[in-house]
């Protein structure tokens, strides 16, 4: 877990110092812009962590569930919370049939943990109580607010970006004698960059989710058979999911069937929000 907190500063220090790099070599332009840019960006992420459990609900179509409508579900979620030290988060089912849940929320004491009717269909019960575990560690670690401060911080190198292609489109060089193609360059180099470290921090937290939940049930092999039951049904279950979402789903709801190898290549996992699957049941299963 060390070394995975280490490695998630490490890369949110990488885009900070991204968001300084790109805005000293777009110094030449307008600053003003830059600022406003900048401003914009992260009162809209700001506002999406601020009511991300709505969000997120309302893009699930789940409803919030009482003790007396779901109580094994519920009496479920109870005890992990009350294992794992944490307040007991608001409780919901999503009606899709893709086996799939989620967490989201400002903190341990405004959170939502979600899991589809598909997952609670298709998982044998210590199944659901390894996936369930995965997501209130997500809550406990506040990888909520991790990964908004990287969201924040590659949605303001974007509108940067894009304010550095339109002024190299149609401002030529400036009084200061700044180079259009450099700006051009950086406005399509940066917010790559700034993309491979946001989906890099999205999966060193799902590593730690995932130790953490082995440690909260004392095992890694229920949450290691989910995920190989998730995997092999997600594909063929399509979800209707807004892509800002699905981050926070324990497996990508948005996945697409692999290769005959069922192997993703190494230029997409870059891309990628989660971990590949077989690398998790790897270590789950070596704890």
């Amino acid at each position: 877990m060390f070394k995975n907190t280490m490695k998630t500063t490490v890369l949110l220090a990488g885009l900070g110092g991204l968001i300084i790099a790109v805005a000293g070599i777009l110094g030449g332009g307008s600053n003003a812009s830059l600022v406003v840019g900048l401003v914009i960006a992260l009162v809209m992420v700001g506002g999406s962590y601020w009511f991300s459990d709505k969000l997120a609900l309302k893009s699930a179509k789940a409803r919030i569930i009482t003790r007396e409508q779901a109580p094994d579900f519920y009496e479920m979620i109870e005890q992990l919370a009350t294992k794992a030290n944490m307040p007991m988060p608001t409780v919901a089912i999503s009606p899709n049939a893709q086996p799939n849940a989620f967490a989201t929320g400002r903190g341990p004491k405004h959170a939502v943990v979600c899991a589809t009717e598909g997952l609670l269909q298709t998982l044998t019960r210590d199944e659901v109580e390894g996936v369930m575990a995965h997501e209130l560690m997500h809550v406990k670690h506040r990888d909520i607010l991790i990964g908004s401060v990287a969201a924040a911080i590659a949605t303001a190198i974007s509108f940067m970006a894009q304010i550095a292609m339109y002024s190299s489109m149609f401002g030529g060089r400036d009084r200061r004698g700044s180079n259009p193609l450099v700006m051009l360059g950086v406005a399509i180099l940066a917010p790559i960059a700034a993309s491979l470290i946001q989906m890099a921090v999205s999966r060193s937290r799902e590593y730690d989710a995932d130790r953490g939940a082995a440690e909260l049930i004392g095992s890694g092999e229920p949450l290691a058979r989910a995920l190989q039951k998730i995997e092999a049904i997600a594909t063929q279950r399509p979800m209707v999911v807004q892509p800002a979402q699905a981050s926070h789903y324990i497996h990508n709801p948005l996945a697409e069937a692999r290769g005959s190898g069922g192997q993703a290549s190494s230029f997409a996992k870059l891309f990628s929000t989660h971990p590949p699957t077989e690398e998790r049941i790897r270590r789950l299963i070596a704890l």
